[in-house]
């Protein structure tokens, strides 16, 4: 349907759509007046004063020089439309009045929460009932928001304060698997046999077999590892796992290992009592992991404290504090690769394994990379599909900020993983990295832990600077232990998956969905496992 007005206003013709010849003239001026012409009028009139409603009503609600959404619609039209500025002044209010409130506190009642709008509901009611002023309006949002925001991040440090605990304290299926293992130590003959048996004790000094170094005091984790190694290896008589844990978890690595053989791979467990370069002399590591616990126990506190002593810390913060906390950023077991030249001087080339790792295919072709003389074969955390995860470079694990730092490296170099690594032993005996790496240890703790994130990547990164050689990332896939995105498909893809994160596999809080790949290497029917209730759920 078509209206025309006549420029005299005298005749308004209507086209119905049905053709040319079918439309209806009316006369304004005649005063025969038939019901079409109503009906049409009627029509015409409504449709102007809606829109002139519309108008006046948004002229009501925002004044005369403010702009709404919908009465911008004519002021887009052009310059002026019935006589309405295009400019608004309702943000430069807004703020004006945040600025001057600044300081004051929002509205009466501020903090108690009855009195504020909890929900956004409930404050478009509240302006709607009261007819408020611009003013009252800003305030009680304001109000509301600041609410809104404390209560998102105390329920923030909730989470990261649980986080911390479920990952820093020993699952109690993992603590009964522990005593019960050092129990069959004690009191079953089996379960303390020589490991390697004697006749294999010259293999494990031969650079022909494929060397693997774990080092660890979690024996669920560790027996994955060994067992993911040695079914996936397509030439397991080949493979010498050499696995290293301390004093206390001796005892109960040995038995496990002895009552579970991985033949034909050859194992070997040792303490680092066991190792003569541990226990002569000073060793340089274990000395600053001594000042590094005493710096951390004075200005860190304990969890509680952490978080009720920082009422205005970004959550994050309150995070990395609490993270100071965890036993593994003070153990010899993370430590204890930067002396590995020194631990197995006989041999030439190793791969180290981190224990929160799944092998899931032979692992022998890493020994035919070609390390162009570098020492350190590892995956670049700054390149890859996923940016959530391979992002990383120098800036997200040092502090740029700290004038030492900033001197002596670049932001945006690449970072590289731990967990999976080749080391060439041979080139790295031609080179300092070891004495590097305890000096840089010794400035942080000069710096009062603040030259970077805690962890030994930070100073492995500094220590291992231009001897690091970059292999393809199908080798060490990263970041299943602290996000979900990973699908399983993608991971099944991958050569090595690192549990890299809070969310382990062992532990109740790993992701579900992830955490079968690890639990596909467990034995759920063998007797000890059973009877610690470690189920695969």
């Amino acid at each position: 349907m078509q209206l025309h007005i006549s420029p005299s206003l005298r005749h308004v013709t209507v086209f119905t759509g049905k053709g040319v010849r079918d439309f209806m003239k009316v006369k304004v001026g005649s005063r025969r007046v038939s019901y079409r012409m109503v009906f049409y009028s009627l029509l015409l009139l409504t449709f102007l004063l809606r829109f002139i409603f519309v108008l006046t009503a948004m002229d009501t609600i925002d004044g005369e020089t403010k702009c709404s959404t919908i009465g911008c619609v004519g002021k887009k039209l052009g310059p002026r439309f019935f006589g309405r500025r295009m400019d608004s002044a309702v943000p430069e209010e807004v703020y004006r009045i945040l600025e001057e409130n600044g300081n004051q506190e929002s509205i009466q009642g501020l903090g108690k929460d009855q009195l504020i709008p909890q929900t956004l509901e409930d404050f478009v009611a509240e302006m709607r009932t009261h007819k408020s002023d611009l003013k009252t309006f800003t305030m009680r949002l304001k109000a509301m928001v600041t609410l809104l925001e404390q209560r998102t991040r105390s329920a923030k440090i909730q989470e990261y304060l649980y986080r911390h605990v479920a990952s820093s304290s020993i699952p109690k299926p993992l603590h009964c698997l522990s005593l019960k293992l050092a129990n069959e130590h004690t009191s079953n003959a089996g379960a303390r046999l020589q490991l390697p048996a004697a006749e294999f004790v010259p293999n494990l000094v031969d650079n022909s077999f494929f060397h693997f170094v774990l080092a660890s005091d979690n024996v669920l984790a560790a027996s994955v590892v060994a067992a993911s190694l040695v079914r996936n290896a397509l030439r397991p008589e080949k493979v010498v796992l050499h696995m290293i844990t301390d004093r206390k978890t001796y005892s109960t690595m040995h038995a496990w290992f002895s009552l579970h053989p991985l033949n034909p791979a050859i194992i070997e467990v040792k303490g680092m009592h066991h190792f003569d370069w541990f226990t002569k002399g000073k060793v340089p590591v274990l000395e600053a992991m001594e000042k590094d616990q005493r710096v951390r126990s004075q200005f860190r506190g304990g969890s509680s404290a952490i978080v009720s002593a920082n009422s205005t810390e970004k959550p994050y913060v309150i995070a990395s504090k609490l993270q100071a906390l965890s036993p593994k950023y003070n153990s010899a077991m993370n430590h204890i690769r930067i002396y590995l030249p020194e631990l197995f001087p006989s041999l030439n080339k190793i791969v180290f394994l981190d224990d929160d790792i799944v092998i899931q295919t032979d692992l022998s072709p890493l020994w035919d990379i070609n390390m162009e003389g570098k020492v350190n074969g590892a995956v670049e955390t700054c390149r890859g599909d996923d940016k959530f995860v391979m992002s990383k470079r120098f800036k997200s694990y040092l502090n740029f900020s700290h004038p030492i730092i900033k001197q002596n490296f670049d932001p945006n170099e690449c970072a590289w993983a731990y967990g999976m690594n080749i080391f060439d032993l041979e080139a790295w005996r031609k080179t300092n990295i070891s004495q590097t790496y305890h000096y840089w240890l010794q400035q942080n703790l000069k710096s009062d832990l603040s030259l970077w994130q805690l962890g030994t990547l930070p100073p492995g990164l500094i220590a291992f600077h231009g001897h690091v050689h970059t292999i393809d990332p199908f080798w060490h896939m990263l970041g299943l232990g602290y996000q979900e995105n990973t699908t399983t498909a993608e991971a099944e893809k991958a050569g090595v998956i690192h549990f890299n994160g809070r969310a382990k596999p062992w532990l109740d809080i790993a992701f579900p969905q992830l955490r079968v790949l690890w639990a596909k290497y467990v034995d759920f029917s063998d007797k000890f496992i059973k009877s610690c209730h470690i189920r695969a759920s």
